[in-house]
């Protein structure tokens, strides 16, 4: 999928661009980033943020863990930057509206460490359940304390699971290996999808007073910072147990250590912290009801080799041609799905580009109606590219599919998309209705099997053209002798004419003449075209 002017796209053995790896990761990702032909590789770990900044400009993409912020300063010194890659699934040491409104991809790899992560958290749970860290800390001190540790088992036992993402239904599906009841507040999820994985779905209230066991699998954001605090606690199963392995954050850690102290909650156990390394006086240390891990959720080999491999293919893949994979600012369509959606995307991109040129005061309002068999697919990457084509000529800033929706929010433009499963005159289209200034204007457009995209509609009057290079849209009344005058003007000036569509309106008797050029019409021609009798408007566009 192109990606306006952040995509680069320097194939075919040519310069790709400048990578700067911030962070420590796995060689398997280094030695990826430095044998691909056309990457200018440079590793600078450890950078402050005034140093990140006055580094950062010649490049093309940077890569990060977890403790380098690339913060909207960082992000507006990046002049050249078009991605950055978080070689693991949270992103919140990155400022994704910055990145988003200067057209920069923020690509993680939500998947390569989910099973490490889901597996650290089951550890948290058997440790908590059966006391694991500290009977190993009695045998330690030379004390054999069995009485003391007595444990509890996990089956037939309740675990809630805050968040049905990636980690969470593999923790899910191990969960109920263990003969545990699941049950799982998710907002996003249905109760069918929630079924099908065996979990019942709850609102958050109702699982907090069921689960003997919470476990934390969300992001870290305004909605989910301190989720987990003293209301929660209270709401929670007296002798339950707490376990996050997700951000942190998401846990008021004052108020879980006040839980713990008063005996309403049996354990916690906390992977994540809000401030990374915690204190070394941190309430929670003194307790022996609370167990911890230095964030080691992704902390396995086996993770950190596909973490460092999976972004840096990310990160090569979209600085050769574009290609956006698992990107948490921008549509990010399926390699299949990029197939599928290439005409359309090139139509759509086409389409608004020609609303900008011809109706500009009136293209503040739209809706984008999808017909036929393009209404099933995955559009939001194709009204993405509506927008960079509506957008780009009229801005003197990059916008791409990135940052589109930004900009137009910030413009005030409204759109919204629509859809109709039954054909219409072509088996697909994509219509573009326009309102703004007082007029509603529509461009139809199509994508035909033996051909690709094509324009088939301008207002009222149908058409059918390829949208590319110089077009001449002439309105006029439909009278003998317009055709002709307008076609002997354009010979006079030595104005090759390699296409002509013709659309009639038989109700209002007006015609639309599409003049395909090979070269631009002068606006002093132009303005002679409008001098002609029975000639309404007279606009050119290039594609």
């Amino acid at each position: 999928m192109s990606a306006g002017g952040a995509a680069g796209g320097g194939g075919g053995g040519g310069a790709l661009g400048k990578v700067l790896v911030a962070d420590a990761m796995a060689a398997a990702g280094i030695e990826l980033l430095r044998e691909t032909p056309g990457i200018e590789l440079e590793v600078a770990t450890g950078l402050s943020p005034e140093a990140l900044k006055a580094k950062i400009g010649p490049f093309h993409a940077l890569v990060v863990r977890s403790a380098t912020q690339v913060t909207a300063d960082v992000l507006a010194a990046a002049e050249n930057l078009r991605v950055v890659g978080r070689a693991g699934i949270g992103v919140d040491n990155v400022d994704v509206e910055a990145a988003t409104a200067r057209g920069v991809v923020v690509m993680n790899t939500p998947l390569a460490n989910a099973t490490t992560t889901a597996e650290h958290a089951l550890a948290l749970i058997f440790s908590l359940a059966r006391r694991v860290p500290q009977a190993t800390a009695s045998m330690k001190a030379g004390k054999w304390e069995k009485k003391k540790f007595e444990g509890r088992e996990l089956t037939g036992r309740t675990l809630g699971l805050v968040g049905m993402g990636n980690v969470g239904r593999i923790v899910a599906e191990r969960a109920r290996a263990l003969q545990m009841k699941v049950i799982a507040y998710d907002p996003f999820l249905t109760e069918d999808a929630a079924a099908k994985q065996g979990v019942e779905l709850v609102t958050l209230d109702a699982l907090l007073p069921r689960a003997d066991f919470v476990t934390i699998h969300t992001p870290l954001n305004d909605q989910t910072r301190g989720l987990f605090g003293a209301t929660a606690f209270e709401k929670m199963k007296r002798g339950a147990y707490l376990v996050c392995a997700a951000r942190g954050g998401i846990v008021d850690e004052a108020a879980l250590a006040e839980a713990l102290k008063a005996g309403r909650l049996a354990g916690a156990a906390l992977d994540v912290f809000a401030d990374e390394p915690p204190p070394k006086d941190h309430p929670l240390f003194a307790l022996e009801s609370f167990i911890c891990t230095p964030h080691l959720g992704a902390s396995t080999e086996e993770a950190q080799e596909a973490v460092s491999r999976e972004i840096a293919k990310q990160v090569v893949e979209y600085l050769r041609d574009g290609s956006v994979r698992n990107a948490v600012n921008a549509p990010t369509p399926s390699p299949d799905e990029r197939k599928t959606l290439a005409p359309y995307l090139s139509l759509a991109r086409r389409l608004g580009s020609l609303a900008a040129q011809l109706w500009p005061e009136a293209s503040r309002v739209m809706t984008v109606e999808y017909v036929g068999g393009v209404s099933e697919l995955k559009t939001k990457p194709i009204t993405a590219e509506l927008l960079v084509g509506l957008l780009s000529g009229q801005l003197d800033l990059k916008v791409n599919v990135v940052n589109a929706a930004h900009v137009a929010r910030e413009r005030g433009l409204k759109i919204t998309e629509a859809r109709r499963a039954e054909p219409g005159d072509f088996a697909n289209e994509v219509n573009l209705r326009c309102t703004g200034a007082g007029a509603e204007h529509v461009l139809g457009g199509a994508v035909v099997a033996e051909g690709g995209p094509r324009l088939v509609r301008v207002d009222s009057i149908r058409v059918e053209l390829v949208p590319q290079g110089y077009i001449l849209f002439v309105r006029n009344e439909d009278r003998p002798g317009v055709i002709g005058s307008i076609g002997t003007l354009l010979g006079r000036q030595e104005i090759n004419i390699s296409h002509l569509q013709i659309g009639v309106d038989r109700a209002t008797g007006q015609a639309v003449a599409l003049w395909c050029t090979d070269s631009a019409v002068t606006s002093q021609d132009i303005a002679e075209i409008r001098r002609l009798p029975h000639v309404i408007s007279v606009s050119q566009v290039k594609l």
